[in-house]
């Protein structure tokens, strides 16, 4: 659900952004509120707090954000705060990132290994990438994540590759679940 509204809401910023020609205006803008944000948890732990009303949030967000941010964004701040999705909002600027990158030919790509990846196979990897998509370049994202055993996860947006062994042998025990023994 949270990935739905990130993509609705961060869709909206996006075309926002492009229909107004501040495209690139915005996305520097938008990397200095996450910096700012992730820098000072206690105002996002304050945005979500419930017993502070919508209206002292909407107040905050102006008091802190306008005059000096665009007005496009100080509003589209009082918005997720009004429609009370001010939690997904890293989510959010995240998306419209993506998708502003994706515009300048460049692929933002997250990988799951189960231990680090020497630079040979990183570049093996990232070639390979570059081959199957039509990214010019690529902004890569490696993660370690021992659970999934063997082989590796590869995302792409909306798009996963997953041929880790952890879901191969997930798929075989669904498979095996469901034979019916007689």
């Amino acid at each position: 659900m949270a990935k739905l509204i990130s993509g609705v809401y961060g869709e909206a910023l996006y075309e926002t952004a492009v229909s107004s020609n501040l495209s690139e205006d915005m996305m520097q803008e938008i990397t200095v509120i996450r910096k700012i944000l992730n820098d000072n948890p206690d105002f996002t732990k304050l945005m979500l707090h419930p017993s502070v009303s919508k209206e002292e949030k909407k107040k905050i967000v102006e008091e802190t954000f306008r005059g000096r941010v665009m007005d496009e964004l100080t509003g589209f701040l009082l918005t997720v705060v009004d429609k009370e999705r001010f939690k997904e909002l890293d989510s959010i600027f995240e998306y419209f990132t993506d998708r502003i990158k994706a515009d300048r030919g460049i692929g933002v790509v997250y990988i799951t290994s189960p231990m680090d990846l020497d630079i040979n196979t990183r570049l093996a990897v990232e070639a390979k990438i570059r081959e199957t998509t039509s990214y010019q370049s690529l902004e890569t994202h490696y993660k370690v994540d021992p659970s999934i055993i063997g082989g590796i996860v590869i995302r792409i947006g909306d798009r996963v590759a997953d041929a880790s062994v952890k879901t191969r042998l997930d798929d075989l025990t669904s498979r095996l679940l469901d034979i019916q023994l007689g």
